[in-house]
């Protein structure tokens, strides 16, 4: 005979283990159904040591069960310890072979050994974990290949392959290369996926040669000992011992349908439920991971509210509080529940999201209320955020800075649509000035969450894609270009990325003269002379190459390579041409642009010193700067009085290193930020301590914890940690009794280096160049320089310069 419970809880990570907790304390006969030997099986397999984040840091912890960030180890073993004294009654190695019922009639939970529950309600807290996708090919079963891998120590002297693009098989990979010959398989020619850290550190193993990158690359068939891939240069075959596939996982659909749930069309597999979880199936809940929530602290109050609601006493979830001073604005003041369903229906690029999903987004999020004629953002200022229309309307004044005697333009974003754009892809200046042309809601989503929701959403993704392209080409081409006009391009153009140094287009190539509009990054445009490659051009995010080979319907005359990281747009050259031949203005335009560029190639003599000059400054991180701080060597004295000034206006150290850092042709670029379009150092900061200003500044506020997240994401090496400075000494102490540093305070060399002293350590932060923000007259370093040695110039500026000197 069936048990009979109050609950049954399906599931034992943290959303089951807190909603286990709850019934318990609610005096609820229950059961948490786990199928493996263990409680929170996901975490268990988590990487051996794996630090876990407690985020969103805004948002209450509700639960019986507690957690706080820690090592994988530390929360695992406190989870043990309650699970013990919480009462729960978990039954382990229970794997759930079908539910059936509802209605109000309660359910029956049927096990693959025979056994069965009696639950008036149900609550389904599987996760997606146990649905990992595998290898799309021949052996993917075969015993050399594992999708999961708990300890990296435990593997040492063997060749090991690595498949996936996510942040977890990059610390797979970087871990068991210690001891091991590593290869990891990425089918994209990027990892698009990865947080910053990440990136940069098996883009910096890959370089020297820890870790082997197959890029582009995707499994063909994989045999006893080994896998065959299939490359960019044809099908190769790797030997090796191992082989660890993390490649994501799905919600179990198949087993969910057979439950009674209905799994939106088009969406990413994520059941819709209400806000109190309840699925379309009266009595049958869905939390965490499974409703498409998948950070820690969401699981857990939601195991917590879910049982409430069983008991009969139920809570507003804990975002709620929060998500009312989100929609506080919207016209009409309507709930949170209704005010969602009206954010995913009107706003286009929110309608894939399940009603669990868009409250996530939007507790990153910022609503505005405005009224008519009120100022969103100005054209230059800095940002990348992306803004969504909720109700009312914007418009967006636009000056054509290659018409600097026409006049601004107007564009109009109507409800539902979003803006933006610019800056958010290329981490460019705003492009135009935003007001409000009705009273209107905005939601302005941080660059971290538009990111994700583009990443993870693929209708989102779709839409927004189709769109920038579109504006994009109005905006960088030809501003009176119809919608119309632009689909015909649109339907035929793709998006490709390019990795730092990777070939757009080879000099001499006879290829399909498409044309490519840079959307993000930067390119350089060289021409082989001599034998070696001589650099003609720089050319940012905005700009348009490949026109010259289609104008002329000649082979390529240059070569043009990706400088950084960079995103461009591909218009097939006869969708192209179709267009030209509609609208011979832009022809015209483009001819211009092409013989302006011929004409601004520097005079043989100088090109060489032109080139080395350009590579150089590219190879110093000048593609994705924004601000740079160069020295001109021939008239620096070094009286070091940049640094005594960059001292004293941070509390005594200095944030830049003036003798560090390389030097080319008498131009040195010393340690100091750059302050990129899109900063490293600001992807993983816990307290969310780095901020950037709107003109441009990136700069550190005094909620940084010192984690040290920063300095490491950084590539340049211009953040360290240092504790402050003791206090200065005054001018007659130092005169007279040589106590401490004298005017300018510390070099920042000489804090990071100081010797420990015995007692308690002040607490390290992260310090950085801000640009001196805030203070008049800016750079303090090139206010100080006696002969004008020191400048701070944005990359395009600089360049334009050195064409034109040339």
């Amino acid at each position: 005979m069936a048990e009979r419970v109050d609950v049954a809880i399906i599931g034992s990570g943290p959303a089951g283990l807190s909603a286990g907790a709850r019934a318990a304390g609610r005096g609820l006969s229950h059961v948490v159904l786990e199928r493996t030997p263990l409680y929170a099986d996901t975490i268990q397999k988590y990487q051996r040591g794996k630090f876990v984040m407690a985020t969103p840091d805004i948002l209450p912890l509700r639960s019986d069960i507690s957690f706080q960030a820690g090592s994988r180890e530390e929360i695992l073993d406190k989870w043990g310890e309650e699970i013990d004294t919480a009462g729960m009654a978990i039954r382990y190695g229970a794997e759930v072979k079908s539910i059936k019922g509802g209605n109000g009639a309660g359910f029956k939970v049927t096990l693959q050994d025979g056994n069965a529950y009696e639950a008036g309600k149900v609550v389904l807290a599987i996760g997606v974990q146990g649905n990992l996708r595998k290898l799309p090919c021949p052996g993917a079963d075969l015993p050399l290949v594992q999708y999961q891998l708990d300890d990296p120590e435990a593997y040492e002297g063997e060749t090991i392959v690595v498949i996936g693009a996510g942040d977890s098989a990059i610390e797979n990979a970087i871990a068991l290369a210690k001891q091991n010959q590593v290869i990891i398989v990425n089918r994209r020619p990027e990892f698009a996926r990865a947080k910053t850290g990440n990136l940069i550190a098996i883009e910096k193993a890959m370089a020297n040669g820890t870790v082997e990158g197959a890029m582009s690359s995707s499994p063909v068939k994989v045999e006893p000992g080994g896998i065959e891939l299939k490359t960019p240069t044809g099908n190769r075959h790797y030997r090796c011992d191992r082989i660890i596939a993390r490649l994501g996982a799905d919600p179990p659909r198949r087993f969910l349908e057979s439950c009674g749930i209905q799994i939106p069309a088009g969406g990413p597999g994520f059941p819709e439920v209400s806000v109190t979880y309840e699925t379309n199936v009266p009595g049958l809940y869905a939390i965490g991971a499974l409703a498409g929530y998948p950070l820690i602290k969401h699981c857990m109050n939601q195991g917590y509210e879910v049982i409430e609601t069983i008991a009969g006493h139920p809570v507003a979830p804990a975002d709620e509080p929060l998500l009312v001073e989100k929609v506080i604005g919207m016209p009409g003041r309507p709930p949170v529940d209704q005010a969602l369903e009206e954010i995913k229906t009107k706003v286009k690029l929110f309608t894939g999201l399940t009603t669990l999903q868009l409250r996530d987004f939007l507790l990153d999020a910022e609503t505005h209320v405005l009224l008519a004629g009120e100022t969103v953002f100005q054209r230059n200022d800095y940002g990348d955020t992306l803004f969504c229309v909720v109700s009312g309307s914007v418009e967006i004044e636009l000056v054509d800075d290659r018409r600097p005697n026409a006049p601004p333009r107007t564009a109009v974003r109507e409800e539902g649509d979003f803006f933006g754009e610019v800056a958010l892809i290329a981490g460019r200046r705003r492009s135009g000035t935003v007001r409000a042309r009705t009273d209107c809601v905005l939601i302005e989503l941080a660059r971290r969450s538009a990111v994700k929701l583009l990443n993870s959403v693929a209708e989102a993704r779709a839409i927004f894609e189709r769109t920038t392209i579109m504006r994009q080409l109005q905006e960088d081409l030809l501003p009176d270009l119809t919608d119309a006009e632009a689909a015909t391009i649109v339907d035929d153009a793709e998006i490709i990325r390019f990795e730092p140094d990777a070939v757009l287009m080879e000099e001499g190539a006879e290829d399909d003269r498409s044309v490519y509009l840079i959307r993000s990054g930067s390119v350089t445009v060289s021409k082989r002379i001599e034998g070696r490659d001589v650099v003609l051009a720089y050319e940012p995010a905005g700009h348009i190459v490949g026109e010259m080979a289609l104008l002329r319907n000649v082979p390529r005359n240059a070569t043009v390579r990706a400088a950084i990281a960079t995103e461009a747009i591909r218009i097939d050259a006869d969708a192209f041409q179709r267009l030209l031949d509609v609208r011979p203005e832009l022809r015209l335009e483009l001819e211009r642009v092409v013989l302006d560029r011929l004409a601004q190639e520097p005079v043989r003599e100088s090109r060489d010193q032109w080139s080395g000059i350009t590579d150089f400054l590219v190879d110093q991180g000048i593609g994705e700067a924004t601000d740079i701080l160069l020295i001109d060597e021939s008239l620096c004295i070094r009286c070091d009085n940049c640094e005594k000034a960059c001292a004293e206006v941070h509390e005594g150290i200095s944030r830049l290193d003036r003798e560090a850092g390389p030097t080319f042709a008498m131009i040195h670029v010393p340690t100091s930020c750059r302050h990129c379009e899109h900063p490293h150092c600001m992807t993983d900061c816990p307290p969310d301590a780095l901020h950037r200003a709107a003109s441009g500044e990136v700069w550190i506020d005094e909620s940084c914890i010192g984690c040290g997240n920063c300095a490491s994401n950084c590539p340049y090496g211009v953040i360290q940690l240092a504790a402050p400075p003791p206090p200065k000494a005054g001018l007659l102490q130092w005169l007279l009794l040589g106590r401490g540093p004298g005017p300018g305070g510390y070099r920042r060399q000489d804090m990071l280096s100081k010797k420990k002293t015995d007692g308690p350590q002040p607490q390290k932060v992260a310090v950085k160049c801000d640009m001196c923000k805030g203070i008049e007259g800016g750079a303090a370093c090139v206010r100080a320089c006696p002969t004008g040695a020191a400048i701070r110039v944005s990359p395009r500026q600089f360049l334009d310069s050195m064409v034109h000197r040339s």
